[in-house]
């Protein structure tokens, strides 16, 4: 099985990279071929509205990291996709990824777990991110098998065993064989 994790975090040591860490370890050691993208060092030029890609299926920009990862998501079998919340929703390099690429992520039919973490349980921010990524890989023909949620890091920004093995059943619901 070929996983693809999509880590949306700028943060390289952040809750987010640790719950991806556990999921890609967790795959790997079940036999999955994981491939890890951080989206914050991608480099793609926005979206210009065109529409031309509906119909061609192919941007009409040059060639930037947007085709790159988009191949990679057509030859997964998973996607894994961890995202912080910024003003209750997903980053905006994730979302500039996503508008570039979604004449090619039409029609999927792979499994998809969106991660998501915000420092302010109360406000429950994290739906507005498990929301949008559902809302993305449910338009493109993902099956959301599992999602993980972590909410409250600004007072408990540790990283427990109760969170890890969230991470490990979400990573098991790939049914990796």
């Amino acid at each position: 099985m070929n996983i693809l994790i999509l880590n949306a975090s700028p943060r390289k040591n952040g809750n987010i990279s640790r719950m991806l860490e556990v999921i890609e370890q967790e795959a790997s050691s079940c036999g999955a071929d994981v491939n890890v993208v951080e989206v914050s060092k991608l480099t793609i030029r926005p979206c210009v509205a065109c529409m031309t890609c509906r119909s061609t299926k192919k941007c009409v920009l040059p060639d930037d990291d947007a085709q790159r990862v988009l191949q990679k998501i057509e030859a997964c079998d998973a996607i894994v996709i961890g995202a912080p919340c910024y003003w209750g929703n997903i980053p905006g390099t994730l979302k500039l990824l996503f508008d570039r690429i979604v004449y090619g992520m039409m029609g999927e039919n792979s499994m998809a777990v969106p991660v998501a973490l915000h420092n302010n349980i109360i406000m429950n921010q994290t739906r507005g991110v498990v929301r949008a990524l559902k809302e993305i890989l449910g338009w493109s023909g993902f099956k959301i098998v599992a999602t993980v949620q972590k909410g409250g890091t600004f007072r408990h920004p540790e990283f427990t065993d109760a969170d890890r093995n969230k991470c490990r059943k979400a990573a098991r619901k790939l049914k990796i064989k």
